[in-house]
């Protein structure tokens, strides 16, 4: 049997450092509420390397007396509780007491400090838990922090971080989320030597807002403000038209301090029901204050969860008061034949596209579907036209469609305006030389082949949706919507994997604002972008520019649909394949597909059928919903008792 022996100190502080630092955010995470607990009214967070080389983060706080600071490094040593009672009323973002023994147990920490009452500051060096030196040295009021080679001495720690460019990211959402959870807190953020950050500190929550997420989130914005028993509830909403693909836009602080609760998101994400689509997440920037003594936040190191003693109080006040914001406010999107757009502010920045220019784009978009309209049979006084059909429907220009661009698909057989054209002229239309997938055994009469497809006959449309069609005692019915979607997402797919993608130009382009981590993803991805038909500019400060994007997408919300992408890939974008990105995108093109309640004559019905019989697998949409049902003579039949 081994020998039980008690660890060194050091090895003691190293286990006791994994619990709190897990990367460099989390350094960054523990000195910034340090800074505010010590009532700093400006702070400076300066990373290079995403962190891992270089911290430092300075102060105007009340600073550390001389004497202190070797104690200040000791485990379990604090100045925010002193008995195990505090705990139950604590209010201070720290109070553990391990963040800084376990920062210097695992980094080269140099820290520079000053009181009101000191002539002189202190400078004090510990590395690795060691102490190096404790002088004094000319500085002004406050603490600075120096942390440098994160993990030099755990190398098997180290290993395990990631690139800077992605821990870099890390840090730049955390600052962004202090700096909403502290708007009378001046906070500068700079990366590399460029600052990316700098809020003013002037109380003012929806200019930060604006200044982190941009001008179209702070134009849609619905203030909270709400007071229960033992809860209080301010901040702002994003109407539903601000919705994004996952939970990285629900931004909530309790009593200052940003967690992550599952019963908060539940009581928000609650009371958007009804107003959001299905797998689609609101934008928030909640302050809660509670009562300390209804919270328990000593549950875990990082402090990013916390326990409620009132949880039905809590999840009730939440979503009653998103749901009022909500009812209280008309939320009537307005549309356009163009893309939609953007509130006009008094005084825009100098690099963001001005209000005339917006119109322009409009009236040139409304110019350009006006004269692409006469393919198709108006409806409400609107014309519509069908991208990706190449049979009988005159493409809106300049998409191209992938049948236009082959001219024959990869098995062999002749497109579909070709198609059309020899069934119109009463030539026999040859069978699928591939082999046809095994779901079409399902079908006995194998509803869905060239043969077939020679005897349906053309009923009509039902709700403006529907295709009705008999062959012979079957009675079919394809979802115009689910069908148009399949055909473009499969073109998308054929015409990426031959090198096929066509790029169509915008004028005057699309410009969006990104976030600090938007900004990584892109950068990260630029090259794949560009190989899928996106052309990407930088813009000045957080503006991007896009030029050019696939055809596929041509004519629909760019911006949007672009922000889509980008938030698919946020979670772990390096692990990312280009095949997983481009499956995502040819969902995304799905979006430029015939809608329910669209009237499309006969020959774009036979036009759409045509190009589904090319698919290998035209029963289902790309998210699962079938496109086409069918039943059967004897089951009508029996329907009306004909038969028994």
């Amino acid at each position: 049997m081994p020998n039980i022996t008690i660890l060194d100190q050091d090895t003691i502080n190293q286990i006791a450092a994994g619990e709190v630092i897990e990367r460099p955010s989390s350094v960054v995470k523990e000195l910034l509420e340090n800074a505010i607990d010590a009532g700093a009214t400006a702070v400076t967070v300066e990373i290079k390397e995403g962190g891992i080389s270089f911290i430092r983060i300075t102060d105007n706080g009340c600073g550390i007396e001389k004497s202190q600071i070797p104690t200040a490094f000791l485990r379990h040593s604090t100045s925010k509780i002193q008995t195990a009672a505090d705990l139950l009323t604590v209010s201070s973002l720290g109070f553990r007491g391990e963040a800084l023994s376990s920062i210097a147990a695992v980094a080269q920490v140099e820290l520079i400090s000053k009181t009101a009452e000191e002539l002189t500051g202190t400078r004090y060096q510990i590395h690795g838990g060691q102490e190096i030196s404790l002088e004094e040295i000319g500085a002004p009021e406050g603490t600075t922090f120096l942390v440098r080679n994160l993990f030099y001495n755990t190398p098997a720690r180290k290993k395990f971080l990631k690139s800077a460019q992605t821990e870099g990211a890390y840090i730049s959402s955390l600052v962004e989320r202090m700096a909403l959870s502290r708007p009378d807190i001046s906070i500068r953020f700079i990366q590399n030597g460029q600052n990316r950050l700098y809020t003013s500190g002037n109380h003012n929550l929806k200019d930060l807002i604006y200044m982190i997420f941009g001008r179209d989130i702070a134009a849609n914005l619905l203030p909270v403000e709400t007071a229960g028993e033992h809860l209080q509830i301010t901040g702002f909403l994003g109407k539903p038209v601000i919705s994004r693909g996952n939970r990285s836009y629900e931004n909530y602080f309790i009593n200052g301090r940003y967690i992550k609760s599952g019963l908060i998101s539940k009581a928000i994400e609650d009371g958007f029901h009804s107003y959001m689509m299905q797998h689609k997440y609101p934008f928030t920037v909640l302050h809660l204050k509670i009562e300390p003594e209804f919270l328990d936040v000593n549950v875990h190191p990082s402090k990013m969860e916390l326990r409620f003693r009132n949880q039905e109080e809590i999840y009730d006040t939440v979503k009653n008061a998103v749901r009022t914001a909500l009812t209280e406010t008309e939320l009537i999107r307005n549309v356009s034949l163009g893309p939609e757009p953007t509130e006009k502010k008094a005084q825009p920045e100098k690099r963001k596209a001005p209000e005339p220019f917006e119109k322009k784009r409009i009236e040139n978009m409304k110019a350009s579907l006006k004269e692409a309209s006469g393919a198709f049979p108006e409806k409400r006084g609107e014309s519509r036209t069908v991208p990706g059909l190449s049979a009988a429907i005159p493409p809106v220009e300049p998409p191209v469609s992938m049948a236009k661009e082959t001219g024959v698909y990869k098995t062999g057989k002749p497109v579909p305006e070709q198609a059309a054209q020899e069934n119109e002229a009463g030539k026999q239309i040859p069978e699928q030389t591939a082999e046809p997938p095994r779901q079409l055994e399902l079908f006995e009469e194998k509803l869905l082949s060239r043969p077939a497809r020679a005897e349906y006959q053309f009923i009509g449309q039902l709700f403006d949706t529907y295709w009705l069609i008999q062959y012979r005692d079957e009675f079919l019915i394809i979802d115009q919507h689910a069908a148009h979607e399949k055909i473009l997402y499969e073109g998308m797919l054929t015409q990426f994997r031959n090198n096929k993608i066509l790029s169509q130009m915008i004028a005057p382009p699309v410009i969006l604002t990104l976030n600090m981590r938007e900004e990584q993803i892109l950068r990260a991805y630029q090259e794949r972008f560009q190989a899928m038909g996106f052309e990407i500019e930088p813009f000045g400060g957080k503006e991007y520019a896009i030029y050019s994007v696939p055809s596929n997408l041509y004519g629909l919300s760019q911006g949007e649909l672009f922000t889509e992408l980008l938030d698919s890939l946020s979670e772990d974008f390096s692990r990312e394949s280009d095949e997983m990105i481009l499956e995502k995108l040819a969902s995304m093109s799905c979006k430029a597909a015939v809608k329910g309640g669209d009237r499309l004559s006969v020959k774009e019905a036979e036009a759409l059928i045509d190009e589904l019989l090319t698919l290998d697998n035209p029963y289902a949409c790309p998210h699962g919903r079938p496109t086409i049902i069918s039943m059967s003579r004897r089951e009508l039949e029996k329907k009306f008792k004909r038969i028994v």
